[in-house]
């Protein structure tokens, strides 16, 4: 099993369910950074396609001749677009969407709010996490929100070499790419558009606007076995339900086993 996480995440993120997915299902899983995130490279453009091949990359460097794919948010996307791709799909044996839909809709504007007060932070030279809190708060009320965000902060040197704050993510390009994020390359409505035809699960928040009763129809155009299961929480829905997340998740992919 391969899972991506979403905007502004890390394979940290995800790490603890992960273990919880490869005990309950006994194979392997492995979390990914995506491009411009956690340990991995700074590189651009900063697309679903880009990840889509990354991300493919990635398997085609295992072993494993069958994958079962997971992808949060813009992880998600990245995945969906994989799926759709023949270059890159020969692997795939079941897709998992969390709280994405293949569709191009706009990005919340809060995101590049995000990115913009991160950029602030690093430019001021905070030095505690509790500074950088206070100066996340007026574009993020929620405490949990900010944490989250903040796990992306790092200590690095200034040019006096006093010890402040900077961030693993490569905001600039971030900040640049979230006006096209929501972009989904694929139109359900063109006549020629792709399918896959594998098994593939919506596990989604109701209490979301991300997967919802108008635009399940285009994502089964494209993904003709889909199954959509909603749970009572919003966007982050691994954060907020994690033991239905494993629950759900575990009882799709067991289905499709080897």
């Amino acid at each position: 099993m391969v899972v991506c996480h979403g905007l502004f995440g890390s394979k940290a993120n995800w790490r603890g369910l992960a273990t919880r997915l490869a005990d309950t299902l006994g194979i392997p899983v492995h979390t990914l950074d995506l491009r411009n995130h956690g340990r991995s490279p700074h590189a651009t453009p900063h697309t679903s396609q880009a990840m889509a091949e990354d991300i493919a990359a990635f398997i085609s460097s295992q072993t494993a001749q069958r994958v079962h794919l997971v992808g949060h948010s813009m992880g998600a996307k990245a995945s969906l677009a994989l799926a759709l791709n023949p270059a890159l799909n020969a692997r795939l044996a079941t897709l998992t969407a969390v709280d994405m839909a293949p569709t191009s809709e706009p990005i919340e504007p809060q995101y590049k709010a995000y990115a913009e007060r991160m950029m602030a932070i690093a430019a001021a030279g905070v030095a505690k996490r509790a500074e950088a809190d206070a100066m996340l708060a007026p574009v993020e009320p929620v405490p949990s929100t900010r944490q989250f965000l903040l796990t992306n902060a790092v200590s690095v040197k200034d040019a006096d070499g006093k010890s402040v704050l900077g961030f693993r993510v490569n905001l600039p390009v971030l900040h640049d790419a979230i006006d096209t994020l929501g972009e989904f390359m694929y139109d359900a409505a063109e006549a020629d558009h792709p399918t896959w035809d594998g098994p593939t699960l919506f596990l989604y928040g109701r209490n979301a606007d991300y997967v919802r009763e108008d635009n399940l129809p285009a994502a089964r155009a494209f993904f003709p076995r889909l199954e959509a299961v909603g749970v009572d929480a919003g966007h982050w829905v691994h954060a907020e339900q994690p033991d239905e997340t494993v629950r759900i998740i575990a009882e799709f992919v067991k289905g499709h086993l080897e």
